[in-house]
């Protein structure tokens, strides 16, 4: 399990980086430099601009989505170093999409949340590792509420509704909660099961270090929008 969370580990840091390095290049302080200026005072270049002020947000906002579905679709046929390369790229292209957290809330309570979902990760996945209670049964109703909650987000896109938003985000949190310690017992299994296998093992860390990373991704997105400062 050290190798899954240290894959999960680096997947977030590259996220992280990708996410404020893309923030940092298409945003100014400099009004010389500056074509636009979002609602929150934000300045943005003229590749920001492009960017944040067009339909690519849009594309920004599913490339994640459309990214895993693909690495889902071909996931069995893929070699280690093919999983690997798969993982990478699905971390910078989350950290594309996530760039847009930086220009709706402070920098302090992106850091606050970061904490508090470190902190709330650790204690599910921990206890979804060492308890003895049988979790595969919580698989298919977790799963059903992952596609709910992405279905409300998409319909919401269009409403604009803040209560929704509140529901979507808090059923989002309790959600991915549940799938931390389903995916930490599911990998734990899988992974005493292809022990003997190198390439299996490798190929199984790699993919059970992209589920808990989705699920620590989506947890902290989720509490953000619950208590993040908004700038």
């Amino acid at each position: 399990m050290l190798g899954v969370y240290n894959y999960m580990a680096a997947g977030v840091a590259l996220t992280g980086v990708v996410a404020y390095a893309l923030f940092a290049f298409l945003t100014t302080s400099d009004p010389s430099q500056a074509v636009a200026t979002l609602r929150n005072g934000v300045m943005l270049t003229a590749s920001g601009k492009a960017v944040f002020g067009s339909p690519l947000m849009f594309v920004l906002a599913f490339a994640p989505l459309a990214f895993i579905f693909l690495i889902g679709f071909r996931a069995h046929k893929m070699s280690v170093a093919g999983a690997q390369t798969a993982f990478w790229a699905f971390a910078a292209v989350m950290g594309a999409s996530l760039s847009t957290i930086f220009l709706r809330y402070t920098g302090a309570s992106i850091m606050q949340m970061f904490f508090v979902t470190s902190a709330a990760f650790a204690a599910l996945s921990l206890w979804g590792y060492t308890t003895k209670k049988d979790l595969s049964g919580w698989g298919s109703f977790l799963i059903m509420g992952v596609v709910g909650i992405i279905l409300a987000a998409i319909v919401n896109i269009f409403l604009q509704s803040s209560a929704l938003q509140f529901a979507i985000s808090a059923i989002g949190v309790l959600v991915f909660a549940g799938l931390t310690a389903y995916d930490t017992q599911r990998i734990k299994d899988t992974y005493y099961m292809v022990a003997g296998d190198a390439a299996a093992a490798a190929k199984s860390a790699i993919f059970g270090a992209l589920s808990l990373y989705l699920d620590f991704v989506n947890m902290f997105t989720m509490l953000l929008s619950l208590f993040g400062d908004r700038e």
